[in-house]
């Protein structure tokens, strides 16, 4: 296929997913946003219907044919959100020391008791445990469980309107990540040709398998982390995942404030140490939905998420529901670029060991890292279908360039989300020597590398069959390869 315009590869690894919203839901503002860095978009399916989520989709795709550049679209399911029944004065005020109700019944409630319309929480609260409302505002600790009726001491109190959100983080609820509403959702994200879901509330791994077999293969799986629960069984749910996310907004409330950096660290280093592409997210620039400027801290939660490694970090209301959406994300794009120019920066990224797997792929993958190095090469091209060659050789954080040329647009889409892959939809190879002519062309047309330069080509053999990289060579550019035919 002929390139009508070639997008030049970002200046930095990072990648930066930008959330949709009223603030930024025109093709011209998503148009804007990815000048000025959005890499990625996330569709919020807590908000809005399914026609305004098919309209963002139309958008999206409308940019991706204006700069002939695939382009990744995630679609973030609500989850079961817990909630309180109302009360019949629409508010009440609870005292610390008190003691409060939750019940089953319907009728509305006032300052000793209110419903909690949720089964399951009955059957696995124990006494000890403790009761979030309203994004952790007022803690209720619970002291006796009897007949559908929870007796709980208020340890901090404050004000509690109707149908405030309610959050368990010393048990796990038995119920599914995924509620009526989700799966609809994500039959309508899968008509849409979303490239990823992502799964709010995983406490398990048995969550990320049934949204799997639900997804069928059609889109790639992100498991967000935002309960204590999924953090003991991180790396089992990892196993079942594509992606992570740290999901700081519903961790910080279920987790003391002091824990989420340690947290926050443990989800990335296993991630990246298992492979998988993991996204920093929630409160990033908070400031911006009102301020034309971050704090300086904020800058430095940024900047610090990019020097542990993480693949991706995310605006939500900023670039969703803010007074400066474009200004967020070229914000968040210059964090980026200026940690990566950091002289420490490979230093720092590091730290995390990322031990190769006992395969020929993962080999090949630590040794073009390490041989990019010794030759002074100026990129990795590798050649994939699947997309694993690509997280294979992402994992190790390479300090050159890596393109990757795939015959699917699935595939490239999808990669949207991982560190430093600049990926090509392109017609496939079928012998070496046409492997390596392609990978000089287009290494010299993405701008990536110039005549003279040494580049690292890895692919399969045979050509078109996933998960079989086991070719690494090394070529130089004369300059004279763009006489190749159109890819």
């Amino acid at each position: 296929m002929a390139n009508k315009f070639v997008p030049a590869a970002r200046e930095r690894n990072v990648r930066v997913l930008a959330t949709l919203g009223p603030a930024s839901a025109t093709p011209e503002m998503i148009h804007k946003l990815y000048l000025a860095g959005a890499d990625a978009f996330r569709i919020n399916m807590s908000h809005g219907g399914h026609d305004d989520k098919a309209a963002l989709v139309a958008a999206i795709r409308q940019l991706e044919a204006e700069i002939d550049r695939p382009t990744t679209i995630l679609f973030d399911l609500q989850g079961p959100k817990l909630r309180i029944g109302t009360f019949a004065g629409d508010r009440v005020e609870l005292k610390t020391g008190q003691r409060f109700v939750l019940d089953r019944d319907p009728a509305p409630g006032d300052a000793t008791r209110v419903q909690l319309p949720h089964r399951e929480i009955f059957e696995a609260l124990r006494p000890g445990a403790r009761l979030l409302l309203d994004d952790g505002k007022l803690v209720l600790r619970v002291t006796d469980i009897d007949d559908g009726r929870v007796e709980t001491t208020v340890e901090v109190g404050g004000p509690l309107s109707n149908r405030k959100g309610l959050n368990v983080p010393d048990v796990v609820v038995p119920m599914a990540a995924m509620t009526d509403k989700d799966r609809k959702d994500l039959a309508f994200a899968l008509s849409q040709g979303a490239d990823w879901i992502a799964l709010s509330f995983v406490q398990r791994p048995e969550d990320v398998a049934e949204a799997r077999r639900l997804i069928g293969g059609k889109a790639a799986l992100l498991a967000k982390i935002e309960k204590p629960a999924a953090l003991e069984r991180l790396d089992e749910i990892l196993e079942q995942a594509d992606a992570v996310m740290v999901a700081r907004g519903d961790l910080g409330v279920e987790l003391p404030p002091e824990r989420v950096p340690p947290a926050q660290k443990r989800i990335v280093e296993t991630a990246r140490r298992m492979g998988r592409p993991v996204v920093v997210a929630t409160q990033m620039l908070e400031s911006m939905i009102q301020a034309p400027t971050p704090t300086r801290a904020e800058v430095s939660d940024v900047a610090t998420a990019i020097y542990d490694g993480a693949d991706a970090v995310m605006l939500s209301a900023e670039s969703a529901a803010g007074a400066w959406p474009t200004e967020s994300v070229a914000m968040m794009n210059s964090i980026a670029v200026s940690v990566e120019s950091d002289p420490g920066y490979s230093a720092r990224l590091h730290f995390t060991e990322t031990p190769a797997d006992p395969t020929t792929a993962d080999a090949l993958a630590e040794a073009a890292g390490n041989i990019a190095r010794t030759v002074s090469a100026a990129a990795i091209i590798c050649f994939t279908t699947s997309g694993s060659t690509a997280r294979r050789i992402s994992r190790e954080r390479p300090n050159v360039p890596l393109l990757v040329l795939t015959p699917s647009l699935a595939t490239a889409r999808r990669l949207g989300l991982l560190w430093g892959a600049h990926a090509v939809h392109t017609r496939d190879v079928d012998s070496f020597e046409e492997m390596v002519g392609k990978a000089k062309r287009m290494a010299l047309r993405q701008g990536i590398a110039k005549a003279g330069d040494r580049i690292i080509v890895m692919a399969g053999v045979p050509f078109g069959t996933p998960g079989s990289t086991n070719v690494l060579h090394v070529v130089r550019l004369t300059g004279h390869e763009l006489k190749g035919r159109g890819e």
